[in-house]
């Protein structure tokens, strides 16, 4: 274990053998366009999404595609029920492959979408001109948490220490945060001025093996409710960019990635 985790990482996020810890972490949130709603306007909790004013405007990845979309998936429903799930589905959600496509093709005619807040902030370090802004939910927002670990068959063990050894030191864990945009749990790495402290963040635990037992049950009644309801095609996929960019101008509001 590098003498980092030892001292800086909180124990929750440490294994107690010593085999892995939590690298870095993020949240997912709701994010806006704010070309098409106003900060005062936005979604302030994933209850406001069900408001008919966003009806036919959100966008939202599918659990079947990305780790972080399951994960996030789990914790709503474990937090809001799937009879949530089943009231949104209502409003005419846009499903997609991950808040990456969200972003390329949706973003312009959705007026909201679910997905990591990082993506957003990351942006925006980067001086980009994306009109996505994220909203932390009142009442909890999903959390995603990596952690890491070296292989027991690491064909080159005494350098894998070392980089973990950087990944876990101020250093490494202020790229995660300054480059990425993610959060470090580290004790002595300071969030971006501005940037609210995920200390003041009300989140929702990470349970990596619910996730994996329920899984897949997720995925199938997930589809079940947001995916048969509607006949127009929901998923994008590279063969159906073209239609997703001629239907791509409306859509405001959502649930997308990280804070």
């Amino acid at each position: 274990m590098p003498e980092d985790v030892a001292r800086y990482i909180p124990p929750e996020h440490r294994d107690p053998d010593g085999f892995y810890a939590s690298v870095r972490s993020s949240l997912c949130v709701i994010a806006y366009n704010t070309a098409m709603v106003k900060r005062e306007d936005a979604p302030k909790s994933f209850a406001n999404l069900l408001d008919l004013k966003w009806k036919g405007k959100i966008v939202k990845a599918h659990p079947s595609y990305s780790g972080t979309i399951m994960t996030s998936t789990y914790q709503m429903v474990r937090e809001l029920s799937w009879s949530y799930l089943e009231q949104l589905a209502r409003q005419q959600v846009l499903q997609i492959q991950s808040a990456y496509r969200y972003s390329e093709k949706g973003r312009a005619r959705r007026t909201s979408g679910y997905g990591r807040r990082q993506r957003v902030e990351r942006a925006a370090a980067q001086g980009s001109r994306r009109a996505d802004r994220g909203r932390l939910c009142r009442r909890g927002t999903p959390s995603i948490v990596q952690p890491s670990a070296i292989f027991v068959a690491a064909p080159h063990p005494n350098a894998a220490r070392l980089f973990q050894n950087y990944l876990f030191g101020v250093e490494g864990q202020e790229l995660f945060v300054n480059l990425g945009g993610l959060r470090s749990l580290h004790a002595l790495v300071k969030d971006k001025p501005g940037r609210t402290p995920l200390s003041a963040i009300k989140v929702w635990k990470d349970d990596p093996a619910a996730v994996e037992t329920q899984g897949e049950e997720i995925k199938r009644r997930y589809s079940q409710i947001l995916v048969s309801d509607y006949e127009e095609p929901r998923f994008h996929t590279a063969a159906s960019h073209e239609t997703a960019k001629t239907g791509s101008a409306q859509r405001i509001v959502g649930p997308r990635l990280s804070v």
